[in-house]
């Protein structure tokens, strides 16, 4: 069986701590669980079909790979190394913020290397390559540091830079697979709202191959019948009917992919 023409990358699927700033974080367990794109990993998981995936096991709030290595607080409180969670929790306790020469270690020892296997990946693999998928999920209602606070979101949100990452057709062939393979109407899913496209797909699309942000909406698995609050527990079978539609869904797109 040929693998799929597919780059994936998985940037916010960890919750790890690093040992680095292990006694320095502030933040619980769930905490950490609702800043990242929980269980992203298992949902995106295509190892076995595509060319080449790229999965984070470092939690998002200790370290963002898809914010510029520049996105620093406190001009950006959920930048790269953060100081604050998307929903405006410290991540770290009283005095014990990252200096500067921890920022560097952290960024050295997690972010580049993603990005540099993101890099020598599409290098080594460009003839075999035809898309560049960045994974995430994405809370249903928007919070308060979103492009949308207090919004309903879409079930799913594909972005391509407002047409600068991925041809605009390309990205609608690709909510037409999403909708066959997930049996929805095309109009739950929205195209650069409410995101235009993270930095992985900023900085990597078109050069030299497309690239397309997926965001599936997190009411499809972590809500009622399938997850508790309270323990954080999933039901397994969820993800893996997930992981089957993504799945479906790549091959009705692959399918009716062309090579440029």
């Amino acid at each position: 069986m040929q693998p799929w023409p597919l780059l994936l990358s998985i940037p916010h699927g960890g919750e790890e701590i690093p040992p680095e700033v292990a006694d320095r974080t502030a933040l619980e367990p769930a905490e950490r669980f609702a800043d990242s794109d929980p269980f992203t990993r298992e949902i995106y998981d295509v190892k076995d079909r595509a060319v080449f995936v790229i999965s984070a096991k470092i939690a998002r709030a200790v370290v963002d790979l898809n914010r510029a290595p520049s996105d620093l607080p406190p001009k950006n409180p959920d930048g790269v190394v953060k100081s604050h969670t998307c929903e405006g929790r410290a991540v770290y306790l009283p005095d014990k913020t990252p200096d500067p020469l921890l920022v560097e270690t952290l960024l050295a020892r997690y972010y580049h290397p993603y990005h540099e296997k993101i890099r020598t990946t599409l290098q080594r693999e460009r003839e075999r390559l035809l898309l560049g998928l960045d994974c995430h999920s994405m809370a249903a209602v928007g919070p308060a540091i979103a492009p949308d606070p207090g919004k309903k979101r879409p079930i799913f949100c594909l972005s391509n830079a407002a047409g600068r990452s991925a041809p605009d057709p390309m990205v609608e062939r690709f909510a037409s697979a999403l909708a066959k393979a997930f049996r929805i109407d095309s109009s739950h899913i929205a195209i650069n709202a409410p995101f235009l496209g993270g930095f992985i797909t900023r900085t990597y699309g078109g050069d030299p191959i497309p690239w397309i942000q997926i965001e599936m909406n997190r009411s499809l698995y972590l809500a009622p019948p399938w997850f508790d609050e309270k323990s954080l527990e999933i039901d397994h079978e969820r993800l893996r009917w997930l992981n089957a539609r993504f799945r479906e869904a790549l091959e009705i797109f692959f399918a009716e992919a062309k090579p440029p």
